[in-house]
Protein backbone atom coordinates (compact mmCIF):
# COMPACT_ATOMS: atom_id res chain seq x y z
CA UNK A 1 0.00 0.00 0.00
CA UNK A 2 2.97 2.29 0.66
CA UNK A 3 6.11 1.86 -1.39
CA UNK A 4 9.46 3.61 -1.00
CA UNK A 5 11.85 3.72 -3.94
CA UNK A 6 15.43 4.80 -3.24
CA UNK A 7 18.04 5.88 -5.75
CA UNK A 8 21.37 7.68 -5.98
CA UNK A 9 23.75 5.26 -4.31
CA UNK A 10 27.04 4.21 -5.81
CA UNK A 11 30.82 4.33 -5.60
CA UNK A 12 32.55 7.68 -5.04
CA UNK A 13 36.01 8.94 -4.18
CA UNK A 14 36.75 10.40 -0.74
CA UNK A 15 35.78 14.06 -0.75
CA UNK A 16 33.15 13.50 -3.41
CA UNK A 17 29.42 14.12 -3.30
CA UNK A 18 26.31 12.04 -3.74
CA UNK A 19 22.58 12.73 -3.53
CA UNK A 20 20.12 10.08 -2.40
CA UNK A 21 16.42 10.22 -3.23
CA UNK A 22 13.47 8.39 -1.69
CA UNK A 23 10.04 8.64 -3.27
CA UNK A 24 6.99 7.45 -1.35
CA UNK A 25 3.88 6.36 -3.21
CA UNK A 26 0.59 4.66 -2.53
CA UNK A 27 -2.49 5.50 -0.48
CA UNK A 28 -0.79 8.24 1.56
CA UNK A 29 -2.84 11.04 3.06
CA UNK A 30 -0.10 12.63 5.19
CA UNK A 31 3.55 12.19 6.18
CA UNK A 32 4.71 12.97 9.72
CA UNK A 33 8.43 12.45 9.23
CA UNK A 34 11.02 11.18 6.78
CA UNK A 35 14.57 10.10 7.46
CA UNK A 36 17.67 8.26 6.38
CA UNK A 37 19.38 5.48 8.32
CA UNK A 38 22.58 3.62 7.56
CA UNK A 39 24.23 0.40 8.61
CA UNK A 40 27.80 -0.66 7.95
CA UNK A 41 28.94 -4.30 8.22
CA UNK A 42 29.43 -5.28 11.85
CA UNK A 43 27.93 -2.05 13.16
CA UNK A 44 24.56 -0.98 14.51
CA UNK A 45 22.06 0.88 12.38
CA UNK A 46 22.09 4.59 13.06
CA UNK A 47 19.95 7.58 12.19
CA UNK A 48 21.76 9.81 9.72
CA UNK A 49 19.22 12.59 9.28
CA UNK A 50 15.50 13.20 9.65
CA UNK A 51 12.96 15.88 8.84
CA UNK A 52 9.47 16.35 10.25
CA UNK A 53 6.31 17.71 8.66
CA UNK A 54 7.16 21.01 10.35
CA UNK A 55 10.59 21.04 8.63
CA UNK A 56 12.49 20.36 11.84
CA UNK A 57 15.74 18.60 10.97
CA UNK A 58 18.07 16.39 12.98
CA UNK A 59 21.53 15.07 12.09
CA UNK A 60 23.97 12.59 13.50
CA UNK A 61 27.05 14.31 14.90
CA UNK A 62 29.27 12.49 12.43
CA UNK A 63 27.55 14.09 9.40
CA UNK A 64 26.78 17.60 10.64
CA UNK A 65 28.10 20.20 8.25
CA UNK A 66 28.51 17.65 5.46
CA UNK A 67 25.04 16.20 4.87
CA UNK A 68 21.76 18.01 4.25
CA UNK A 69 18.25 16.58 4.27
CA UNK A 70 15.33 18.11 2.40
CA UNK A 71 11.94 17.12 1.07
CA UNK A 72 9.48 17.87 -1.71
CA UNK A 73 6.00 17.69 -0.24
CA UNK A 74 4.24 17.65 -3.61
CA UNK A 75 6.23 14.59 -4.68
CA UNK A 76 6.39 12.85 -1.28
CA UNK A 77 10.13 12.66 -1.78
CA UNK A 78 13.02 13.10 0.65
CA UNK A 79 16.61 13.82 -0.37
CA UNK A 80 19.96 13.43 1.33
CA UNK A 81 22.75 15.56 -0.10
CA UNK A 82 26.09 14.11 0.98
CA UNK A 83 29.23 16.20 0.59
CA UNK A 84 32.85 15.69 1.63
CA UNK A 85 32.28 11.96 1.80
CA UNK A 86 34.63 9.84 3.89
CA UNK A 87 35.37 6.09 3.80
CA UNK A 88 33.58 5.79 7.15
CA UNK A 89 30.37 6.86 5.40
CA UNK A 90 30.33 3.55 3.53
CA UNK A 91 27.11 1.73 4.40
CA UNK A 92 23.70 0.67 3.20
CA UNK A 93 21.44 3.70 3.42
CA UNK A 94 17.72 3.11 3.99
CA UNK A 95 14.83 5.52 3.80
CA UNK A 96 12.18 5.56 6.53
CA UNK A 97 8.81 7.29 6.30
CA UNK A 98 6.19 7.72 9.00
CA UNK A 99 2.90 8.18 7.19
CA UNK A 100 -0.86 7.97 7.46
CA UNK A 101 -2.62 5.90 4.83
CA UNK A 102 -6.01 6.88 3.51
CA UNK A 103 -8.82 5.54 5.72
CA UNK A 104 -6.37 4.33 8.39
CA UNK A 105 -6.58 5.28 12.08
CA UNK A 106 -2.93 5.91 12.88
CA UNK A 107 0.56 6.41 11.45
CA UNK A 108 2.87 3.57 10.48
CA UNK A 109 6.56 3.39 9.64
CA UNK A 110 7.70 2.19 6.23
CA UNK A 111 11.17 1.23 4.99
CA UNK A 112 12.84 1.28 1.62
CA UNK A 113 14.96 -1.59 0.37
CA UNK A 114 18.22 0.28 0.90
CA UNK A 115 20.91 1.61 -1.41
CA UNK A 116 24.65 0.96 -1.16
CA UNK A 117 27.02 3.88 -0.74
CA UNK A 118 30.73 3.09 -1.02
CA UNK A 119 33.43 5.71 -0.48
CA UNK A 120 36.84 4.46 -1.58
CA UNK A 121 39.93 5.57 -3.46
Amino acid sequence: QVQLVESGGGLVQPGGSLRLSCAASGTIVSISAMGWYRQAPGKQRELVASITSGDITNYADSVKGRFSISRDNAKNTVYLQMNSLKPEDTAVYSCNVVARQRWYYSDSAYWGQGTQVTVSS
